[in-house]
């Protein structure tokens, strides 16, 4: 199977490339920058929102599924790239798919879904209230749109608080280890009581490069581990493993104010994709 890899070369990226050529499956990674892709990939430099799109499904290989990853500032959540940026996105998708794509996944994010207490499934109702959040659910309900008009199989992956290979990262585990670098002995924290859907990046590439690679399980589907644990006991098991001399400063931020006490994913569809993969 042929799979195309947009934003190969990013933190999500360059482990999906990974876990799906370990899986047998023909690589085309295409990305702005392409230094960290695995070299056994067919890698393609390339900026997707300036490129002309003519015969672009040709240029990219004609593969059987695609895999969207690429998205600038995502972890910057109100910046002015979010919904800059989507026109671009929605073009170059459906250049693909007029082309020829059958097969297309979209990276999301528990953002999408804005503020919700409990557990998330594919009929949980979106109200975004971050620009990522609103740019990813507008690019959902038009794919979706689409995709239903045009008989393509579409694969929305909504993510959750994903860990692992920190140095890439932009989360507070990155943090962390840039204090402890530093020598650092407390590290300013909110109440940590905050409930979240862990996932370490490579079962991440793991479940996305399983869902790629069928077409029995489609729509909405959570990359997420479906247990809720909170930020607090999750830090400092981190910080536990890693041996850093740190202490956590609890209460020295507040907590954000979009974030739900508890939020986590439904998780029956993505085992029923692993159950399918492990066949």
């Amino acid at each position: 199977m042929k799979i195309l890899v947009t934003g190969a070369n990013g933190y999500i990226g360059c482990h999906v490339v990974v876990a799906l050529l370990n899986k047998g499956c023909e690589v085309v990674a295409c990305d702005i920058e392409t230094g960290d892709i695995d070299s056994r990939a067919k890698i393609v430099k390339m900026n997707l929102f300036t490129e002309d799109y003519s015969d672009i499904y040709t240029r990219l290989g004609k593969p059987d599924a695609c895999v969207h990853l690429a998205w600038r500032n995502g972890f910057v959540h109100n910046a002015e790239t979010q919904m800059g940026d989507l026109s671009a996105h929605y073009k170059f998708l459906t250049a693909l798919m007029e082309q020829g794509l059958k097969q297309l996944a979209v990276m999301s994010s528990m953002h999408e879904v804005g503020y919700w207490e409990g557990k998330i499934d594919e009929n949980t109702p979106c109200n975004p209230i971050t620009q990522y959040g609103i740019a990813k659910n507008a690019l959902r309900q038009s794919l979706t749109l689409y995709c239903s008009q045009k008989g393509i199989t579409l694969q929305w992956l909504r993510g959750y608080y994903i860990l692992g290979d920190d140095a890439k990262n932009h989360s507070i585990f990155t943090k962390i280890c840039q204090a402890a670098q530093e020598g650092k002995k407390t590290f300013p924290f909110t109440s940590g009581k905050t409930k979240y859907d862990f996932l370490h990046i490579e079962d991440l590439a793991d479940q996305i490069s399983a869902v790629a690679m069928q077409d029995k399980v489609n729509g909405i589907i959570n990359c997420c581990s479906g247990k809720p644990v909170t930020l607090a006991e999750q830090v400092e098991a981190f910080i536990k493993e890693h041996g850093f001399d740190i202490k956590l400063e609890y209460g020295a931020f507040p907590d954000r104010p979009y974030d739900s006490p508890v939020i986590y994913g439904d998780d029956r569809k993505i085992r029923d994709v692993m159950a399918l993969n492990s066949r």
